[in-house]
């Protein structure tokens, strides 16, 4: 079955269809790096990164950029602020954004370039738009000419007469009309600034993606993707600069995920409305959080609040706990000689059909919520079949086929399970000396445990969970994981 996207550009769901058959070129709108990322940003980086895993599980071969955008007014005054220079405060950040992209089980990109190391094909860009007669310099700076541009706002669906009603642009008499926006800016005292044809200064925002993209990508691509706030302007100017410099189509799909409110405001760092991953990565895991960013469509405006997380969590765990039944039943090896073929066959067809309805969901415009219930719905068929059909010899085979229908889906795809934690159980054989550790601790606390040593007890369990390890007492015994 093909693959439908949503795309912003003409307002429907279109059949995907590559450029190059069988390979997705992707262009993803990276963070502006002057402070840690906020929740908000985390939404289209994990969002993104699902739709390439998703896109690589269908077997293209995907070329995947998400820039690092290290020259900006707010990482300039930022850096004034903390009396360092803006491309060392963008470093900083850059790193920091590793670490919680790291935390939330984000891909590297296959290149992540920076505005900073990119200036000369800025500079070739404004120059092709100033031939073509779309720029204009005025005392050191270049603006796009907006008018000159017939489709602009055909991304957006706005109207330039409409734009022009509304704009909250600072008057500059400079400007042909208040919606041409900087290609170039003149340098300002204590700013970064680079040699060019109309003198010292800086690239505007959104010729950096364009110039980026196409370096990387090519004149025309497949899909370019970020969050809704940037259909209007940043998506908007870029894709006007882009063909008007070049007279070909720029992209083919664009997409976009919707906001992340609080209390049904947009969160922003702009209004201090926001909350930093990484302080809630001090509370909660990072599959957690990427669990709570995907249990929505990615087009649906997400509502955040703390005990969603804690539900979050407690949903998680569950398809965790059904794949560390299946792990400990593959590792008890095959059951007896029970005569229950016709059973196990049945089960079988059902995990197929699970199949269907999971690339179904994931089909349909990378549906990650659906497909997030259909694996509850599996989790619930597999548990019950571990507990039906755990006797039969012919069972190791369909229980194999359901872990890696299970592991495919949430590691793979989805990215909110790491198989190596559930492999990094007790059961696990192959860190003998770490068992052997932990048997010896958990068979104390289980003397406490029959002594009614409560204290005892729980002390060892606190400070396991302090360590990162986890212990349940079950009814068949004793269990921890990582």
């Amino acid at each position: 079955m093909s693959v439908k996207v949503y795309n912003t550009l003409t307002r429907r769901k279109e059949e995907f269809i590559p450029i190059s058959q069988g390979k997705v070129n992707m262009y993803v709108c990276g963070p502006t790096t002057y402070n840690f990322i906020h929740l908000g940003n985390a939404r289209p980086i994990v969002v993104f990164d699902t739709i390439r895993r998703y896109f690589e599980h269908k077997g293209f071969e995907v070329k995947y950029i998400q820039n690092f955008t290290d020259i900006d007014d707010k990482i300039i005054h930022k850096a004034q602020e903390e009396g360092i220079s803006p491309l060392k405060l963008a470093e900083k950040y850059i790193r920091e954004y590793e670490q919680d992209a790291k935390a939330l089980y984000v891909k590297k990109a296959d290149f992540h370039p920076r505005v900073s190391n990119h200036i000369p094909e800025i500079i070739s860009m404004i120059k092709s738009l100033l031939e073509r007669g779309h720029a204009y310099e005025v005392e050191g700076d270049v603006y796009f000419d907006v008018e000159s541009y017939k489709d602009y706002g055909k991304l957006s669906g706005r109207s330039l007469d409409d734009l022009c009603s509304g704009a909250r642009v600072e008057i500059d008499q400079r400007k042909k009309s208040p919606l041409d926006f900087a290609l170039w800016k003149s340098a300002k005292p204590g700013e970064p600034a680079w040699e060019s044809p109309w003198g010292k200064g800086r690239p505007g925002w959104h010729i950096e993606c364009s110039a980026m993209s196409q370096k990387y990508l090519g004149v025309t691509f497949d899909v370019h993707g970020g969050g809704y706030d940037l259909v209007f302007p940043h998506h908007e100017n870029e894709l006007a600069q882009s063909e008007a410099s070049t007279c070909r189509p720029f992209v083919r799909y664009w997409l976009h995920n919707g906001f992340i409110t609080i209390n049904q405001e947009k969160m922003s760092k702009s209004t201090g409305n926001f909350f930093l991953v990484r302080e809630i990565l001090s509370k909660y895991a990072g599959d957690v959080i990427r669990y709570f960013l995907l249990a929505t469509h990615y087009r649906s405006p997400l509502d955040f609040d703390l005990n969603k997380l804690e539900e979050s969590q407690k949903a998680l765990e569950r398809i965790k706990n059904t794949l560390r039944n299946l792990y400990e039943a593959q590792k008890r090896g095959p059951g007896k000689e029970v005569s229950l073929a016709g059973q196990v066959k049945d089960f079988q067809n059902k995990l197929g059909d699970f199949r269907l309805k999971l690339e179904s969901a994931m089909d349909d415009d990378f549906n990650t919520a659906l497909a997030i219930g259909i694996l509850f719905d599996l989790c619930r068929e597999i548990n019950g079949a571990i507990n039906n059909l755990g006797a039969a010899s012919q069972f190791e085979e369909a229980m194999q086929e359901a872990w890696d229908l299970l592991t495919v889906f949430t590691q793979d795809v989805l990215g909110i399970i790491s198989v190596t934690e559930i492999t990094g159980s007790s059961l696990d054989a192959d860190n003998d000396f770490v068992n052997g550790l932990m048997d010896i601790i958990l068979s104390i606390r289980q003397e406490a445990r029959a002594k009614k040593d409560w204290d005892t007890s729980d002390l060892i369990r606190d400070r396991l969970q302090a360590m990162g390890i986890t212990v349940e007492d079950t009814p068949q015994g004793v269990r921890w994981r990582r």
